[in-house]
């Protein structure tokens, strides 16, 4: 298997089987039949499994992973990473604003680098998204000794020997980038069109891109402590504290899958 593709779903069943689609239409004469769609669907409240279900009767090349609980987009990506059988793997959403015309150049740098990131031109998202989204990735630069060029974007590739190293560390709390970061610095990113949602709103908002930024410092005891012990350690047991009324996303349960 050449490539997997990762996609975690939160109530998206109206996008899925034209996501399906074009990721197909865009991969299959490069790829032929060496690659699969994984559907990790995280607990959504609409018919999103049904729909993973009916395309994985449908095409060979998709799975589905169906989780008990909900437990955000990176802990429904690390469940993916486990199932996932590709050489290299690419990541990314599923509300078709990732452009699937994109995924064979970010395979192809993967030739070259261990990581391939994406820089989103002309950006779809509201206005308060991009910023937190901005603050974030400038944050990770400090957090993780990241460079200020990479954009911790959720369109993204790697190699199947990050991984392996990734899904070996199983955290409770997973937060990819980091360990990502963790692993390799041989990163590079191209840019692409970022595009309007096919259907519906955002699923994210700012409670939901908080705790996203909780994970990012949950992450942090990975790396010394680069802007003052005394701020990290302070932001450590906050988060420490979040975790106690947020148990149920520590421990992903598979409840069903179609492979």
């Amino acid at each position: 298997m050449n490539l997997s593709i990762i996609i975690p779903v939160y109530n998206s069943s109206k996008i899925l089987d034209k996501l399906a689609y074009e990721i197909n239409f865009f991969l299959t004469n490069e790829l032929k039949d060496q690659y699969e769609i994984i559907f990790i669907n995280d607990s959504s409240s609409d018919n999103s499994w049904k729909v993973v279900k009916e395309l994985s009767r449908k095409f060979s090349f998709i799975k589905g992973v169906n989780l008990e609980k909900n437990i955000g987009q990176h802990g429904a990506i690390f469940v993916g990473l486990q199932f996932s059988k590709g050489k290299k793997i690419i990541i990314m959403d599923d509300d078709l604003q990732h452009p699937p015309g994109s995924l064979i150049s970010i395979y192809n740098k993967l030739d070259d680098f261990d990581a391939c990131y994406t820089l989103y031109l002309k950006r779809k998202h509201v206005y308060w998204k991009i910023l937190i989204s901005m603050t974030n990735n400038y944050f990770s630069s400090f957090l993780f000794n990241k460079p200020n060029n990479i954009y911790l974007s959720s369109l993204k590739g790697i190699r199947g020997n990050i991984k392996d190293e990734i899904i070996s560390k199983r955290p409770k709390i997973p937060f990819i980038d980091s360990l990502i970061l963790k692993q390799t610095m041989n990163i590079t990113n191209i840019k692409v069109n970022h595009q309007e949602r096919f259907e519906g709103g955002s699923n994210y908002n700012l409670k939901k891109l908080f705790i996203l930024w909780f994970d990012m410092i949950e992450n942090y005891h990975f790396y010394p402590f680069r802007f003052g012990s005394l701020i990290g350690l302070i932001a450590y047991l906050f988060v420490k504290l979040i975790r106690l009324f947020n148990k149920n996303r520590i421990n992903p349960i598979v409840k069903d899958k179609t492979f």
